[in-house]
């Protein structure tokens, strides 16, 4: 069963960053700084609360940022926003709920790059279509993997891995979060492009790779960069490169792989909501302008920034454009793999 690299949280570390966030429970109306709802609109959408379906469990990345958005909106709408997780099958699971309930704009579904990009090459059998079945209504952010390495490993640019990579085939192992997941396929890109030999080594998470690659088992790891980022800070691990086209605010210092000799990769973990296909044309417009307008909120990028995501956000038309993308990318990435789930 492939796991997402968008979960890093469990148990007790799950409740207590949201009751830190105070994002436990169904949103009601809050403090959180939002235009409140006119009489005028009173009559207009919404008049219900709205539900937000996380394909992933309480406490990982997803969730977290679901609930930061679906606070704003419960404030903006003066409607309660209820958060429902239904986890299992990469997202699928979720997904295939989302897909089914009514176009009506109350059931919204926060989609990835694993739910809308890859699992539909990867899943034998899907149980939607990522692109038939959904109305985009925008990227809300985007968190960045970051190719760290073992210090007792003799590369430190991405030019002297490829190096010894090619000077040393199949020597080198790369460790993911599971077989499929965004960590893993980021790995498998970045072999195509610079036509390397590397061995692919799937754990059940992210945190017992890690764990292995501080143990120096493993030589190398596309890994979430909050979930890395502690170890870069107490010197345990040393950062190679980020994946985005752009270097990231949190490790400016860091260069990315596409500024690092190959232009054309780029592999980030993003976060988007979206509506059942066939919602309204003015109620998809009312949610868009919503959840931007959150999107440029102070409280709600600060919150963001805490997880380590990257604030995001587009018309319904750009994010469609570039789902389109993204599925043909990772189609081929896949493909090239030979990964698949049953």
């Amino acid at each position: 069963m492939q796991k997402q690299a968008n979960t890093f949280f469990s148990g007790r570390a799950r409740r207590s960053i949201l009751r830190a966030l105070g994002l436990t429970g169904a949103l009601a109306f809050t403090g959180m700084t939002a235009t409140a709802p006119s009489a005028s609109a009173a009559q207009a959408f919404p008049q219900k609360p709205i539900t937000i379906i996380v394909p992933f469990s309480a406490g990982g990345t997803t969730d977290i940022l679901a609930r930061i958005v679906g606070q704003y909106l419960a404030a903006k709408f003066g409607q309660s926003v209820v958060i429902d997780n239904r986890a299992g099958a990469g997202g699928n699971i979720g997904g295939q709920a989302a897909a089914r309930a009514a176009a009506d704009g109350y059931t919204l579904f926060m989609g990835t790059v694993g739910t809308h990009a890859i699992n539909a090459s990867l899943y034998r059998n899907m149980p939607f279509d990522p692109i038939k079945d959904f109305a985009p209504l925008t990227r809300v952010a985007l968190v960045p993997n970051l190719l760290v390495t073992n210090p007792a490993q003799p590369y430190r640019t991405v030019k002297e891995l490829i190096e010894y990579a090619k000077a040393n085939p199949g020597k080198i192992n790369f460790a993911s979060s599971g077989n499929g997941s965004s960590i893993h396929l980021s790995g498998e890109l970045f072999k195509q492009l610079a036509e390397i030999d590397m061995q692919h080594v799937p754990y059940r998470g992210s945190a017992p790779a890690v764990t292995d690659l501080l143990g120096n088992q493993v030589d190398i790891m596309f890994d979430n960069l909050p979930s890395a980022m502690q170890h870069v800070r107490g010197g345990t691990l040393v950062p190679i490169a980020v994946t985005t086209a752009e270097r990231s605010p949190e490790l400016p210092e860091i260069p990315t792989i596409a500024e690092s000799g190959l232009p054309r990769y780029e592999a980030t973990s993003w976060f988007g909501m979206f509506a059942p296909a066939g919602t309204p044309a003015d109620i998809i417009g009312t949610l868009n302008t919503a959840i931007v307008e959150a999107l440029k909120n102070p409280e709600v990028i600060e919150k963001f920034t805490a997880q380590g995501a990257q604030v995001y956000s587009e018309t319904p038309e750009s994010f469609a454009k570039f789902i389109a993308s993204e599925h043909e990318k990772w189609a081929g990435v896949v493909q090239a793999s030979g990964a698949s789930v049953d």
